[in-house]
C-alpha cells in the first residue's frame, strides 16, 4: 500500500512538471530581427521571447547578407525573406532580396537564394496572402517590383516592375521613393505608399502571373509634404486602413473601397505630444491584433503613440505616448496574443519589450532589453517546435 501511494505522489508530480514545462513552452515565442550589418557579417538573429516575463534570450545568428533590414515570413512559416537594402548588386544599381528555410525543429535559417530587386536600397517586402508572389519597395530606386515564390520556397527573377516618377515639397521628397507596398485584405489589390511623391498607388494584383497592373488613379494623394511611409489594414474591419506619414509627424484613418483599390480619408491626427519642437520623423505602424487601438513609432521623439480606434466611424482618440526606451525607434511588433510589443531601436542598439494592456492599450515597460547592432525589422513567431497548422 506505502508502495504504490509513493508510484501516485511521483505520478503526480511528474504530470506536474510536464504541465508547468508545457506551459513554459506556450509563452515562449521566436523573435527574428533584421539589421543593417555588412556583407560578411551576422546579420538577421533570432531571440526567444519570454512572453511571461519580457526577457528575451539569444537563439541564434546568421549571415544574411548586406543590410537585410526588412522581414517577411511565409503564412505557413516555413520560410523567411529579406531585403537586402544596398544600392549596387553584382554590378547593377539595385539591391537584392533573400529567400531562407526555416528549420522546423529549431527555428534556424538556410539561405535559398538571392535575386536582384531592380531598384536601389529595397526597404519592405510582403507576400500575397497565398503565398504565390512577394511584393518589394524600393526607396532610393523609386519603384516596387514583384517576385513569383517557388514551390521549394525560393524567389524566382522578378515577373514585374513598376516605376514611380515625380517628387514633393521637402528636401527628401527630391524624387519618387517607394517605402512600402501591401496587399489589400481580398488579395486583389496591393497598394503601395511613396515617400517622395505624396501618393498611395495602387496594382490590380495578378497572382498567378507576378504582375502589378497600375490603376488609372492613386489610391490616395496625401497633403502636399506628408511624406506617406507604411500602410496596414485592420486585423478584423476590411474596410479600415492606416497609413503613418513620416515628415510631418501624423496617422491618417481611412475608409478602404475593395472594388476598386482607393481610399478615403476619415481623419489625420499628430503622433506627437503638444508642444514638442524637436526633430521627428515617424516610421512604424501596427494595429493591436484585436483591433481596438493603433500604434506608431516616432523616431527623435523616441515613442510610441497610441490611439483607440472608434469602431463604427474608424475615427482615433489619443491614448497616450510611451518612450522606446531607446535611441530612434524603427519598427516594431506585437506577438500573436497581442500581450507584448517589442521595438527595434536602430540608434541605440537595442530591442525592449513592452507589456500590453489589452482593455486599455496602455504600455508598461517591463525592464527587458537586448543588445543588436543597428535593429530595423522585428518578427515573432510561435517557438519552434511548432504545432502543425489546422
Amino acid at each position: 500500500m506505502k508502495l504504490l501511494t509513493t508510484l501516485l505522489l511521483l505520478s503526480t508530480t511528474l504530470a506536474a512538471c510536464t504541465s508547468v514545462k508545457q506551459r513554459a513552452t506556450d509563452t515562449e515565442m521566436m523573435v527574428y530581427i533584421g539589421t543593417y550589418a555588412k556583407p560578411d557579417a551576422e546579420s538577421i538573429f533570432a531571440y526567444r521571447l519570454n512572453e511571461e516575463t519580457g526577457a528575451l534570450t539569444r537563439a541564434l545568428a546568421v549571415k544574411g547578407g548586406e543590410n537585410p533590414s526588412f522581414l517577411a515570413l511565409d503564412a505557413d512559416r516555413k520560410h523567411l525573406y529579406a531585403v537586402n537594402e544596398t544600392t549596387e548588386f553584382k554590378g547593377q544599381k539595385s539591391g537584392a532580396v533573400s529567400a531562407f528555410a526555416i528549420d522546423q525543429k529549431t527555428g534556424d535559417l538556410t539561405f535559398l537564394n538571392r535575386q536582384p530587386s531592380r531598384g536601389g536600397a529595397p526597404c519592405y517586402i510582403s507576400l500575397d496572402h497565398k503565398n504565390k508572389v512577394a511584393l518589394v519597395a524600393n526607396y532610393v530606386g523609386g519603384n516596387v517590383s514583384a517576385f513569383p515564390l517557388q514551390p521549394d520556397g525560393r524567389l524566382g527573377a522578378s515577373s514585374d516592375m513598376d516605376q514611380h516618377e515625380g517628387k514633393g515639397p521637402r528636401p527628401q521628397q527630391d524624387a519618387a521613393h517607394a517605402h512600402c507596398i501591401v496587399p489589400d485584405p481580398q488579395n486583389n489589390f496591393a497598394l503601395a505608399v511613396d515617400l517622395g511623391i505624396d501618393q498611395i498607388i495602387s496594382y490590380r494584383l495578378d497572382k498567378a502571373a507576378g504582375k502589378l497592373e497600375r490603376q488609372a488613379q492613386p489610391a490616395f494623394t496625401a497633403k502636399s509634404g506628408a511624406g506617406p511611409r507604411h500602410l496596414t489594414f485592420h486585423p478584423t474591419n476590411k474596410r479600415f486602413a492606416y497609413v503613418i506619414n513620416e515628415l510631418n509627424a501624423t496617422l491618417t484613418s481611412f475608409t478602404y473601397h475593395a472594388d476598386n483599390g482607393t481610399l478615403t480619408e476619415v481623419e489625420t491626427v499628430s503622433t506627437l505630444p503638444a508642444g514638442y519642437t524637436g526633430e521627428n520623423a515617424c516610421a512604424d505602424i501596427h494595429v493591436s491584433p484585436d483591433g481596438r487601438f493603433l500604434y506608431g513609432s516616432n523616431r527623435g521623439h523616441n515613442s510610441i503613440v497610441v490611439y483607440a480606434i472608434d469602431a463604427n466611424s474608424n475615427k482615433l482618440s489619443l491614448v497616450e505616448h510611451v518612450s522606446t526606451q531607446g535611441n530612434w525607434p524603427r519598427n516594431f511588433t506585437f506577438s500573436p496574443s497581442g500581450r507584448t510589443l517589442l521595438v527595434a531601436n536602430q540608434r541605440s542598439n537595442n530591442i525592449t519589450t513592452f507589456k500590453v494592456d489589452t482593455q486599455s492599450g496602455k504600455l508598461t515597460y517591463t525592464g527587458n532589453s537586448a543588445s543588436v547592432s543597428s535593429p530595423v525589422f522585428v518578427q515573432v513567431v510561435p517557438a519552434f517546435p511548432q504545432t502543425p497548422r489546422q
